[in-house]
């Protein structure tokens, strides 16, 4: 049984399916999904059915596309025109599977191999993030306590004072680990930042190279970050190669590092 690590589908379930049926994938292997499995490609209904049923075989981590869905799905924000999930929101199962969606972690860890979909704070160890994700996992599965991290998670700067009842600390988390890309010379992350690594801000650096992250130790394997495009290191695995911008699906069995790729067909 092998693990692979799959970059961010967003909708494109035929390529998704087109990649599965390769012979290098084999029925027992372990899908790592790096999250934004919904929005942008245009088959996210067929794409959220498909993984939901493949129960324990699947592990999804919450995308910043996901947690729009959950958001639009709870009423703290409105469903704009470019967004592609209103399927979802209209399918006859939509409450199964939002359920899976907020049942879905931020982190998953197994020794020193760590799946996210942005990136983490360099001042977070393993288990200082391990603890801060299951945090803002519990707050998110409780729709209730969810909508007001998901009303201000994107609406609000980091700067701006919280509402009440907002656990800043759960905030930080969410924000971090399904946003970042690039961080300052301070360590903060930048959230808006889309372009290249060789593009990036003066004076930042990508999440995964800023200088004594204490995370260096481990494998974290990630999506997000589409300009990037594959990038495999010891440290750091970027999957994210556009499939939606009629890019690559990508994906990589972590045991050995092979790489798999199909071109977008949806």
């Amino acid at each position: 049984m092998a693990t692979w690590a799959i970059g961010d589908v967003h909708g494109c379930y035929r390529s998704l399916r087109r990649l599965l049926a390769r012979r290098t994938f084999a029925s027992s292997d372990r899908l790592w999904f790096v999250g934004d499995l919904v929005n942008r490609g245009p088959r996210s209904l067929e794409t959220l059915r498909y993984v939901a049923d493949l129960g324990d075989r699947a592990t999804l981590v919450l995308g910043n596309h996901d947690l729009r869905l959950l958001a639009v799905a709870a009423g703290a924000v409105r469903l704009r025109p470019r967004d592609t999930f209103g399927p979802v929101l209209a399918a006859r199962d939509r409450d199964q599977l939002i359920a899976f969606l907020r049942s879905c972690p931020l982190l998953v860890r197994e020794e020193e191999t760590v799946l996210v979909h942005a990136g983490l704070r360099a001042a977070w160890t393993l288990p200082v993030a391990g603890r801060r994700a299951r945090r803002a996992e519990q707050a998110l599965r409780d729709p209730d306590q969810a909508r007001p991290y998901l009303e201000a998670y994107r609406a609000r700067a980091a700067t701006e004072p919280l509402p009440a009842g907002i656990d800043g600390e759960v905030l930080d988390t969410i924000r971090v680990m399904s946003l970042v890309r690039a961080v300052s010379r301070r360590g903060d992350p930048i959230y808006d930042y889309t372009g290249t690594l060789a593009d990036r801000p003066a004076g930042s650096f990508a999440w995964f190279d800023f200088p004594g992250r204490r995370s260096a130790r481990a494998r974290l394997v990630f999506g997000h970050w589409a300009a990037l495009g594959l990038l495999v290191r010891a440290d750091a695995v970027a999957l994210d190669t556009g499939c939606a911008w009629s890019g690559t699906l990508t994906a990589l069995r972590l045991e050995d590092r092979r790489v798999e790729q199909t071109e977008n067909v949806d």
